[in-house]
């Protein structure tokens, strides 16, 4: 049993100034369904539209990650996605009644805090991991970025910035365990450097920022007339150059500070692909847009993996989901009519069953057996008893209910099943479940090649006795 889903306890509000814009804005973590994910809500428009924190909403990543459904946007939402993931919420809807996050001291700290605050508290789903069974990447050359996951047993990362200059230049980072962000990562800071910050201000592109948000880099000489109208601008007393060429409105947490924030809004960004992963992310040089482009690239490989869960081949030696005794509390049917072993996979529209063909069948008997044959009616009901299960695992008191066919169609035979096959029946829901009809098709395969498909509509119904 694998641990379980997290949301919020109690709601919780920190309000700001957001960067860019310059507004006030109040956000608020509210608790959230199992399964529902993180969603953000713009309490301030009509209608109140909400925007799940999903990599296919970005709309924007410049100095920051923006997503946006329907012309409705939220702006700079890395480090309140950061807290979501290092705090451990699956689950949460974050109210906010304006367009930006406020940027506080530009790190992810007092969202962690206000989170810590809130309390969280467990659900009844399990939290579900994709793993990464093969290297994946994404490269931008012109950018000198690269970035790589790598399968592993925990989801770790590990960062290096290289921005050339003589007073930010080679940085790494790694964080071990999503558990130590709070300690490690969390109140890990932004930084600029000092001619982009002059290039925003001039293009009234930071309404929001001051010299209490941003570690400022100094890569050049600077006169004191210049200090003294950034400390006029920014209304302090006075600024001046530290040795190591950063501005003196903050202190460091760490030497490695830029990397590890740069590590911050990979986790932040990288949430958006809308589950959890075990991988070890290797990223050299990385911004938003390489996070953003990188979270879809692993979005897509977990689709694709999801489909091909139930296309062969498939692992009929692994444990099943049912054994034949657990099918047996579930189906009515019993020997020699039982026709389905076990149960490999499941989800909230496919099953994966399996039937071991033996000589020792009662058909065999008398069907062809001096040539023995599976007879395709059986094969239909196999592969029908499959979809059964499915349908009554989703019922209660599923013992009180049988199923019954209305309608087969689109019958395919494509080879023959002998003593000796294995049947592996892959079936998906047509249409969702609906007053008691379950529209299913599905493919047998033996040996990964096709022998039967088509699809049936069967109508769930009380026993008589119930």
């Amino acid at each position: 049993m694998g641990d379980k889903q997290k949301t919020i306890k109690n709601p919780v509000t920190i309000s700001g100034t957001g960067l860019h814009t310059g507004v006030d804005v109040k956000l608020t973590f509210k608790p959230a369904p199992a399964d529902s994910g993180i969603c953000f809500k713009r309490v301030d428009l009509k209608d109140q539209p909400e925007i799940r924190a999903v990599c296919t909403n970005v709309t924007g990543t410049l100095r920051g990650t923006t997503i946006g459904i329907n012309g409705a946007e939220v702006n700079t939402v890395e480090h309140v996605m950061a807290a979501l993931s290092g705090m451990g919420i699956d689950n949460a809807l974050v109210e906010i009644d304006n367009n930006e996050t406020p940027i506080l001291d530009g790190s992810s700290r007092y969202f962690a805090e206000a989170l810590e605050k809130a309390g969280a508290i467990e659900q009844d789903a399990i939290r579900k991991y994709e793993t990464i069974d093969r290297v994946l990447s994404f490269t931008d050359p012109g950018n000198k970025v690269e970035m790589i996951a790598i399968p592993s047993d925990v989801f770790k990362i590990s960062v290096m910035i290289d921005f050339e200059t003589e007073v930010l230049s080679t940085q790494n980072a790694t964080l071990e365990r999503l558990e130590d962000f709070k300690n490690e990562i969390a109140n890990c800071r932004t930084f600029v450097f000092l001619h982009e910050l002059e290039y925003l201000l001039s293009n009234d592109r930071i309404k929001g920022g001051d010299l209490s948000n941003a570690i400022v880099f100094v890569n050049r000489v600077i006169s004191q007339e210049e200090l003294d109208r950034l400390a006029k601008l920014f209304n302090k007393p006075s600024v001046k150059v530290l040795k190591k060429g950063i501005l003196n409105n903050v202190e460091l947490y760490f030497e490695n500070e830029p990397a590890r924030h740069k590590l911050l809004d990979v986790v932040g960004d990288l949430s958006l692909i809308g589950s959890r992963i075990k991988a070890h992310i290797i990223a050299k040089r990385p911004g938003h847009k390489s996070n953003v482009e990188f979270a879809k690239i692993i979005k897509q490989y977990i689709v694709e993996k999801e489909k091909n869960r139930f296309v062969p081949p498939f692992d009929v030696d692994k444990e099943p989901l049912f054994d034949i005794n657990d099918i047996m509390k579930v189906l009515p049917h019993r020997p020699p009519f039982l026709l389905i072993d076990k149960v490999m996979d499941m989800d909230d529209t496919k099953v994966v069953g399996v039937k071991n063909v033996t000589m020792n069948e009662a058909f065999f008997v008398g069907h062809f057996p001096d040539e023995p044959v599976m007879p395709g009616v059986l094969q239909i009901e196999a592969m029908a008893q499959t979809g059964g299960i499915f349908i009554m695992n989703k019922m209660d008191n599923p013992q009180n209910y049988i199923t019954l066919f209305l309608k087969i169609d689109n019958i395919k035979f494509r080879n023959r099943v002998v003593p000796g096959d294995t049947i592996v029946f892959s079936l998906e829901l047509v249409s969702p479940i609906r007053r008691g009809l379950c529209h299913m098709k599905g493919i047998g395969y033996v040996a990964g090649k096709p022998v039967i498909e088509g699809e049936m509509l069967a109508q769930i119904t009380k026993k008589n006795n119930s």
